[in-house]
């Protein structure tokens, strides 16, 4: 037998139960906007760098841009087009970047868990160190937004044998590390189950756009094409279709552009979607 991980058994999505998410709607959609600090000289870089440049100056730069402009950019095209989102926001940002915050409080957008910084890989920490991050990052939305987070993403998408317990512990209801599915599912901890939000792997601009070399405009249509046939398969079953950014990334005037197409190709169609 294959080593697996316990976490979730097999489940064909074909022979679930079927339900409806609100109002009737069969497809449910989000954005997931990664909102991001990155300590300077130290720790992890980025595939738009060779390795041996991780640490550099331009490569913190680059991704300073997105807190400094990119952000901004995004929230005038999300407020353009009346697009709700959830951030994915480490804990960082309400030190170096407060306006960052206040702007997402004052839309009422959703404030995820996403750790302390993305310096970071989650997976490499000791279990005492990990849980003090998960309650040191918790500890500064609560004081800040005046509620505890129920969702959280890891850094990097990275776990350690133990995030889920701890995750659990902490009083998460759900976790969006693990894209195994189109709808949520229940995942096994120690303490109980935990809602596995599903997250896009693919249709994740620094998938797409930084690691894969696709261009803007296919990003764009990675988007829309996703949309045409999940809007589809839901007449089947309910689906849940994320669509996952990055402010350094998207937040690239250039980019802009073509992600603006794509976000006014769905909001155009927002009569047929939950979300």
């Amino acid at each position: 037998m294959l080593p697996t991980h316990g976490r979730y058994e097999f489940s064909a999505i074909t022979k679930r139960p079927d339900y409806e998410w609100p109002d009737g709607k069969r497809l449910a959609v989000y954005i997931a906007l990664n909102v991001e600090q990155f300590g300077f000289g130290y720790g992890k870089g980025a595939a738009i760098a060779p390795p041996d440049q991780a640490q550099s100056h331009s490569v913190y730069a680059w991704r300073d841009y997105g807190n400094r402009v990119g952000f901004w950019r995004l929230l005038e095209l999300f407020d353009e087009l009346d697009l709700p989102i959830e951030a994915q926001l480490n804990a960082e940002i309400y030190e170096h970047c407060p306006d960052i915050a206040g702007a997402l409080r004052a839309r009422g957008d959703e404030i995820v868990g996403h750790g302390l910084t993305n310096s970071e890989e989650q997976g490499r920490m000791r279990a005492a160190f990990e849980a003090d991050v998960i309650a040191r990052s918790t500890a500064a939305i609560e004081t800040h937004e005046g509620a505890r987070p129920v969702g959280w993403m890891s850094p990097w998408l990275s776990e350690s044998d133990v995030t889920l317990d701890l995750l659990k512990e902490a009083g998460y209801r759900y976790v969006m590390d693990w894209a195994c599915d189109d709808q949520p599912i229940w995942l096994s901890t120690r303490a109980g189950p935990i809602l596995a939000m599903p997250y896009p792997v693919e249709i994740n601009d620094n998938r797409a756009i930084v690691w894969l070399r696709r261009t803007p405009a296919e990003f764009a249509d990675m988007i829309t094409d996703n949309f045409d046939e999940m809007l589809a398969q839901s007449a089947r079953q309910p689906l849940v279709y994320g669509i996952s950014l990055h402010t350094f990334v998207v937040g690239q005037p250039f980019r802009l552009k073509h992600l603006r197409r794509a976000l006014q190709y769905i909001a155009d169609r927002r009569e047929r979607i939950w979300g």
